[in-house]
This record gives C-alpha cells, sequence and structure tokens, in this order.
C-alpha cells in the first residue's frame, strides 16, 4: 500500500533506471507485422551543445504518443539519433578546444569533433533517461557513425545514377564566417540598420550622369552592368550606353530589365557579380562577364585594387570616404531592410561562383506538394508552411560543404578531362582523400591520375535519410536493388519535430525519401511549437531568458514537467510558466492520496462483479467515466494532448475525489459495500492507466504497489465497459452534492453535521440514497413543481458613454432617482428624473430568490432548497 508522502525524486530515478534495465520498450529484434507496428521518425538533436528545455517539449510529446500507442497493442519503434556531422559540431568543437578547423589536417580535427561530440551525446542521453522518455536504446545512431555514411553515400550515388543530382560551376550562397557554400533553407532574414548611398555615375563619352542609390558600395568593383526599366520613360535614353562605375573606372553597359523594382533607390541599379538574387538572374540572362570583388572570407579581392586586403566593411566605410572626396557621393541616409543571414552564425551571406553539387527541386516542385498532401497533419495548419516553403523555392538543393567534419562525397575527378568517377556501393563508406577510386583508368579518356573531390556532405543531406537509415536501407548485391532490411517500419506512422524546421528537414525527408523509395516516407506529421518564456519571447542565449532541463527539475518533479508539457495545443508555442508545473505537482499529490484511500476501501474489493447488479451510483460512475475515456482516447489520437489532460483531470478531481469517493468512502466503512468497493477499484486501475502517458512515473509506483508486478506501461488501454445509467440524473445528484458541499462550508459546518430537510427540483431519480447518505440528511423530498422563486432587481447599471454626453449635468439627477427606486420602465424605455433612457443606455441587474422557507442553492439546472434547524 502507498505509504507516507509521495515522495518523486526517490520513485522517479528508480522507475528511469528500471525501465532502462528491464528494457520495457525495446522494439522486438523477431519479425513484425506491419500491421502492428507504430514507427517513430525521431528528431536527432543536432550536438552543438547542451540539451534545451525546447528538446524536452519535443520529446516529451512524442513519448505521449510512444506509450499511448504502446498501451493499444502496437509494436512501437521509437529510436534516438545524434547528428553530429556538420557545421554545428564543427562550431562547438572550434569553440570548446578555442580553435579553427582550418588550423588543422583534415582527420586530425575530425577526430577532435568526434571527441567533443561524444561528451555531449553522453549527456543527452542521460537526460532523455532522466526524464522518462520511453526511448528503446538499443536503436541509437550517430549520423557521423560509418553505418549512416554509408546510407548518405548509397543516397549520394543512387540519386546520381537517376540523374537527380549534378555538379556545377554557378553562384552559390555563401558564408563568409564559416566559410562555407549553404543552401536557401539555411539562410533567414534579418531587418538590420544600413545606408543608402546615392552615388553619380557617368554616362561615357558624355557629360551626362545619372544617380544609382545602394546599401554596398562596396560591390563597385564588381559591378558589370547598369538596367533600366522598360517603363522608365525618364532613363530610357541611357539604354545602349555605357556607365563609368565612379572610382574604379571601368565602362559597363546599360541594359533594360523588368526586373527593375521602380519603387526602390532612383530606378536605376547597377548589377554587381554577386550582390543578390537578382543580380545572378541578370548574370545569367544577360550571359554578363564575371568580377569577384569579394572572396571566401569576406575578404576585398585584386578586383577592389587599392581596397583589395581589406574586410567588406572596412572597404565600404574606405570607398564611402573616398566618393565623398571625389564629390560623387551626393547623399547618404540611414535605413533599415531585410537582409539574408546564415541561420547559424547570422552572418551577412555572400554570392560566389564556385563547384558545388546540387539536387534537383525545382522540377518537381508540384510531386513534392502532392507527396506532402498525402500525409496526416496535426495540426493541419502547418501545410500551409510546408507548401509556402516550397512555392517559394528559387534554388535547387546546394548539398556541397567546405568544412573539414562531415560525410565525405564518394568520388574522384580525372584530372585530364574531370570525368567524375563515383565509388562502388560495395565499397562504401569511402574516404576519397585517403581511398583509391574503383577505376585505374578514366572511362572517357584513360588518364589514370584522378584528383579527391574534398567537400562533404550538408548535415540535411544525411539527417534527411533518417528513415532510411532506422529502416535498414542498403544495397542488395544479389537482386542489385536498394532494400529495406526492417520494412515493416516505413513508411512511417509519424514524423515528429518543431515548425522551425519544416523547410530543413521535413521538406529534405520528402524529397529524398520520396526519390529513393517512390514514396512518402511518412503517414503523418506532428509539428510542436516553440518553448518561449513567461512574456512570451522566445528564448535566447543572448538575451539571457533560456530554461535548463536542469534548473527545473532541480524544483519540480519530472512528471510535473509531462504535465507542463502537454498543456498547449500541438503546433502552437508554450510558455515556459511555473504555474504549470505547480499544477502538474499537485495531480500528483492528488493522485496519490487518492490512491491511498482507494486501497484502504477496496482490500476486501472483489474481483468481478455482475454489473447488472450495480448500484445506480456505481453504474453511473462507470458510463461516465466511458464517455470520458472514449473523449480521451480520440484527442490522444489526434495529438490533442491538452483537451485530453484537462478533461481527466477534471473528472478525476471533482467527479471522482470531490463527489464520487465520498458517497463510495461512507457505504463501504458503515455498509460493507461490494458495488461500491469493485467500482471503486475498477475506476481507479482506469485512471492510472488513462493517466500514464503523461504522470510515466507516479502511475508506475502506484500500479505496481497496489495491483502487478508488471509495469502500467505494459497494460492495455481501456475499452469502454458498456454499461447503461441515466447519465444525466447521476450528472444532477453531483451536482446537488456539490451544492450541499459548499452550502455547509459556506455555513462553517462540517460535512457530516444533519441537514433536516432537503427538497429537491430536478430530476435525481435512483440517486436519492447516495445524496441522503453522504450529506447527512434525514429527510430528502422531491419536487414535482418548480419552487416559488422571483426576480428581484438588485441595481441599475448606466452606459455613461451614452448617458454621460446626452443627458451630462443631469446625469447626477438621474442616479439620485435610481438610488431611491423612483423609475419606471415601459416597453424597455427607462423613465428616470423627467427623462426616458434607451434601452442601450441601461441594464437591469437582477437575481432569483427563493420566498418561502430555507435557503435556495442552485446546482446546475437543479435547484435544491435546505432547512436546517441551528
Amino acid at each position: 500500500m502507498p505509504s507516507g508522502e509521495y515522495d518523486p525524486e526517490t520513485v522517479e530515478a528508480k522507475w528511469q533506471e528500471r525501465w532502462v534495465d528491464e528494457d520495457l520498450y525495446a522494439y522486438p529484434e523477431r519479425a513484425v507485422d506491419p500491421d502492428t507496428v507504430f514507427s517513430i521518425d525521431s528528431p536527432p538533436p543536432t550536438v552543438s551543445g547542451s540539451l534545451h528545455w525546447g528538446h524536452v517539449y519535443g520529446f516529451t510529446l512524442q513519448d505521449f504518443v510512444a506509450r499511448f500507442n504502446r498501451m493499444r497493442g502496437d509494436e512501437v519503434y521509437f529510436p534516438f539519433g545524434y547528428d553530429d556531422n556538420g557545421i554545428a559540431s564543427e562550431l562547438l568543437t572550434e569553440d570548446e578546444l578555442g580553435i579553427k578547423h582550418q588550423d588543422y589536417e583534415r582527420r586530425e580535427f575530425q577526430k577532435l569533433c568526434r571527441e567533443v561530440t561524444a561528451e555531449y551525446e553522453g549527456e543527452f542521453t542521460e537526460k532523455m533517461q532522466n526524464l522518462g522518455i520511453s526511448i528503446d536504446w538499443d536503436q541509437t545512431y550517430q549520423t557521423i557513425s560509418p553505418e549512416v555514411q554509408r546510407v548518405s553515400q548509397l543516397s549520394f550515388v543512387d540519386l546520381y545514377e537517376k540523374g537527380r543530382q549534378y555538379r556545377q560551376r554557378a553562384p552559390a550562397i555563401w558564408c563568409p564566417e564559416c566559410e562555407t557554400a549553404i543552401s536557401q533553407v539555411e539562410t533567414e532574414d534579418d531587418e538590420q540598420g544600413s545606408h543608402f548611398h546615392d552615388i553619380e555615375f557617368g554616362v561615357a563619352d558624355s557629360e551626362e550622369s545619372f544617380v544609382i542609390s545602394t546599401t554596398r558600395p562596396e560591390l563597385l568593383p564588381a559591378c558589370v552592368a547598369v538596367f533600366v526599366h522598360p517603363d522608365d520613360d525618364d532613363n530610357a535614353h541611357l539604354v545602349g550606353q555605357e556607365a563609368e562605375v565612379p572610382l574604379f573606372g571601368q565602362r559597363v553597359p546599360i541594359l533594360e530589365d523588368e526586373r527593375v523594382d521602380l519603387e526602390t533607390g532612383t530606378g536605376l541599379v547597377m548589377c554587381c557579380t554577386f550582390g543578390d538574387q537578382t543580380d545572378i538572374e541578370w548574370y545569367q540572362a544577360h550571359d554578363l562577364p564575371l568580377r569577384v570583388a569579394i572572396d571566401e572570407s569576406g575578404t576585398m579581392t585584386e578586383e577592389a585594387d587599392e581596397y583589395a586586403g581589406l574586410s567588406a566593411d572596412e572597404a565600404r566605410e574606405a570607398i564611402v570616404s573616398d566618393l565623398d572626396d571625389a564629390g560623387a557621393l551626393l547623399d547618404k541616409r540611414a535605413i533599415t531592410h531585410t537582409v539574408n543571414v546564415h541561420e547559424r552564425c547570422g552572418t551577412s551571406v555572400e554570392f560566389l561562383v564556385k563547384d558545388q553539387w546540387y539536387i534537383k527541386l525545382l522540377d518537381k516542385r508540384e510531386e513534392y506538394l502532392e507527396a506532402g498532401e498525402q500525409m496526416d497533419w496535426y495540426p493541419e495548419k502547418m501545410f500551409t508552411r510546408y507548401k509556402n516553403w516550397i512555392e517559394g523555392l528559387q534554388w535547387d538543393w546546394a548539398i556541397s560543404r567546405q568544412r573539414s567534419s562531415g560525410i565525405p562525397f564518394p568520388v574522384w575527378y580525372c584530372e585530364d578531362c574531370e570525368h567524375v568517377v563515383v565509388a562502388d556501393r560495395e565499397d562504401l563508406p569511402v574516404d576519397p582523400l585517403s581511398d583509391d577510386p574503383p577505376v585505374d583508368a578514366c572511362p572517357e579518356c584513360g588518364h589514370d591520375e584522378f584528383a579527391a573531390e574534398d567537400d562533404v556532405f550538408d548535415t540535411w543531406a544525411t539527417s534527411s535519410l533518417t528513415p532510411l537509415i532506422n529502416g535498414g536501407w542498403d544495397w542488395n548485391p544479389e537482386t542489385e536493388e536498394m532494400e529495406l532490411d526492417r520494412p515493416e517500419l516505413y513508411p512511417f506512422d509519424m514524423r515528429p519535430q518543431g515548425h522551425d524546421i519544416i523547410s530543413f528537414w521535413l521538406f529534405h525527408t520528402v524529397v529524398k525519401c520520396y526519390e529513393h523509395t517512390g514514396e512518402v516516407p511518412f503517414d503523418s506529421v506532428m509539428i510542436n511549437g516553440m518553448v518561449l518564456d513567461e512574456n512570451r519571447e522566445k528564448m535566447s542565449k543572448s538575451v539571457g531568458n533560456v530554461v535548463s532541463p536542469d534548473e527545473v527539475l532541480e524544483k519540480f518533479p519530472v512528471d510535473a514537467a509531462r504535465y507542463w508539457a502537454a498543456g498547449s495545443a500541438v503546433g502552437d508555442d508554450l510558455p515556459y510558466q511555473e504555474k504549470g508545473l505547480v499544477a502538474g505537482e499537485k495531480l500528483m499529490r492528488k493522485l496519490w492520496n487518492a490512491s491511498k484511500l482507494v486501497e484502504s476501501l477496496t482490500e476486501d474489493a472483489p474481483a468481478e462483479f455482475d454489473h447488472d447488479d450495480l448500484k445506480a451510483i456505481d453504474r453511473w460512475l462507470l458510463a461516465s467515466l466511458d464517455r470520458e475515456l472514449e473523449f480521451v482516447t480520440e484527442k490522444l489520437e489526434n495529438r490533442e494532448f491538452s483537451k485530453a489532460r484537462d478533461r481527466l483531470r477534471s473528472f478525476f478531481w471533482h467527479t471522482f475525489c470531490d463527489d464520487y469517493l465520498e458517497i463510495a468512502k461512507q457505504r463501504v466503512r458503515e455498509g460493507d459495500d461490494p458495488s461500491a468497493a469493485y467500482t471503486l477499484q475498477t475506476a481507479h486501475k482506469r485512471f492510472l492507466t488513462c493517466f500514464a502517458p503523461i504522470l510515466a512515473h507516479v502511475t508506475e509506483e502506484l500500479w505496481r504497489d497496489m495491483y502487478d508486478e508488471a509495469s502500467v506501461h505494459d497494460q492495455s488501454w481501456p475499452e469502454p465497459l458498456g454499461l447503461d445509467a441515466d447519465v444525466a440524473a447521476g450528472e444532477t445528484a453531483m451536482a446537488v452534492v456539490g451544492a450541499l458541499r459548499k452550502y455547509k462550508s459556506d455555513n462553517q459546518l462540517s460535512m457530516n453535521a444533519p441537514v433536516d430537510l432537503v427538497q429537491v427540483y430536478g430530476d435525481i431519480h435512483g440517486f436519492e440514497e447516495d445524496v441522503s447518505g453522504v450529506m447527512h440528511i434525514e429527510d430528502l423530498e422531491l419536487l414535482d413543481e418548480e419552487p416559488e422563486i422571483e426576480s428581484v432587481v438588485t441595481g441599475v447599471d448606466l452606459d455613461y458613454s451614452l448617458v454621460g454626453p446626452e443627458y451630462g449635468a443631469q446625469v447626477p439627477d438621474i442616479e439620485a432617482a435610481l438610488e431611491s427606486d423612483d423609475y419606471e420602465v415601459e416597453d424597455g424605455v427607462m423613465h428616470v428624473a423627467g427623462v426616458e433612457l434607451d434601452p442601450e443606455m441601461f441594464t437591469i441587474e437582477e437575481s432569483r430568490e427563493y420566498v418561502g422557507e430555507g435557503d435556495m442553492l442552485e446546482a446546475g439546472d437543479a435547484i435544491v432548497i435546505v432547512q436546517h434547524a441551528d
């Protein structure tokens, strides 16, 4: 029997260890029927630092689904991964060790990355286990492991052979801070302060000039053209001439193009290679020359003449000063504008021409959109974000990264003709920097020397393969096909993730898996929101409002945190507020204390009881619990955790504990009532199993102590008992009990104090004995007619926004007349103090009062009259 106060610190640690030791959540090694599998493609957290509260929130929501589906009889596959192969882990290593990857030989730096990330991965595992997340720890993976490297390189080979990948020397989005190409999905908009510079350009071989407004004067040495809109009549005469670029002197053509924005600046725009996406489009459409003025590290090149070697920011300042000295700077004004930055480091991106590998996206946007439509979205509104991302795509997916740590491209190039040589599937994984190509001579030209590709894959090129990684996707040399070792897992039943990485992880996973298998990778998608601070602001280390899991769990039990996590609609952001954890802790203790009472009352409860012999109140309780169970089940199926949690809590706390338990307690103690004892135990077991997905630890402690050595999480989800009962009469009876309890409390009477007479107008037929017994009523009378009740005016409220302007100085007289009840209302119009008030100018406050003997109580739709001798 549960004894003493609940000790969550001891209990939670005990079960977290036992669950792991017992392999309670292990996915079976034997063959599994696909119809009984529930597979979760859980997100591998990026190894870029410690776990934050957002991880706790997201994984806890996943755990609700995992535990619920296990109890419904499914074999749940719930793995855990560590995403440790990309820029984030490199930056962590550089920061931890105070180094730069450029200063190390690649393999040496990779070894340092593995050492640093291994420490954090051990911490990830410990904290996930300390949170009671029901992960199968035998199903873990690292995205840098040899096994995953093989899958990632197999993906490359497969897409290359299908013609979905290509290498091209083309403008790429470049981060000068990280010194690597990045994809469109890794950029974000940032509002930044800047300046518009009005710069005078000359027209070659004439005295004429014109003005261009730009925020980036440091790109003047990269200027290759000036553009005019075809509808710009004022500047149309310039088209076909040449402009002279100030300071740098190069002559560039003046062309026309409809992409010029007539509403920004002066209407004339310089094209530089490259300042933005439009520059790239002009470069390609008009076959313009290439002038690269900024290099990979954000430093000015030789194209910048005397400014070469300066950073872009330093060059901007120097060029503006020199333009001013030369009389070419006509104006400089502060603005705020949107700048494209790298989401990892916040650095403004540049556009550089580089040899890069790409995955084709733009030619299949409609197919990827249709693939998204095949999945169930929780919540549905999140599909719009997926759709908007696809419709806004402008680039194919650049998957090359110029970093030291990552999965290598399995590619060599013929040093003579640059023919691409791809590794054989049987040899993967390979590293071209240390492994030989699969051929001795170039198949194209016969040359026998090769250059190794030294780029690595984008992180998302690998983490987008998690369904295939977990499904055991590999090459079968016998069938010469790519096959899944665990086909029952695919497509996965659920992809859970945050809304902030729909364009990153979800979209790229759909692309990769769809191209490899021809199927969508998930049946459903569950999108969680972000954890905000108490002021509903995004948590940020720089702001100092981040909440760590350790900090929370030093103050609150894990189950309280789980209760809090269930407190919002899935997809919505959830503020971290301690009142939610306090409410969870209170519920845990309520469940504990109620369980102690239930066990003391049910020591002799019959294991079986003919439901036809149940008393009305017991039948009602179990029938009502059936209805609540159906609601909770439906909401959990639809990932509406907050609705399930709140409905279950309310019924348990108020209907079961406050009302029914008090009635049953008295019946058992005074009459040894087997119907009450059976109902108490039956309902209590069902409460424990229903609470188990959310309050995982306290329900486990109670279940194993009170009922079974087997885990509550291995129990079947309760099915409705199918009892018929007069639910409405039972609810009315409970409302009457509640009103009488409040009456006794308000009048400082003990709950055991006898009441002489209670009259009830309302249907409580069949429950009279229960109401009388629990409230100690000597005489309970059911009324056929409503007691005599009259409406009494308690006051009149004026709408001063209407009365004041209309009657001004007369308002005090109106108020005095109302105070003395000197007014009349006819046809909705009030006659008072010599004026007439229209209906919208006032509200009459009324209350219902009983005119007979005793006190009137309202209990829902019922009316209760209490006569109690003092």
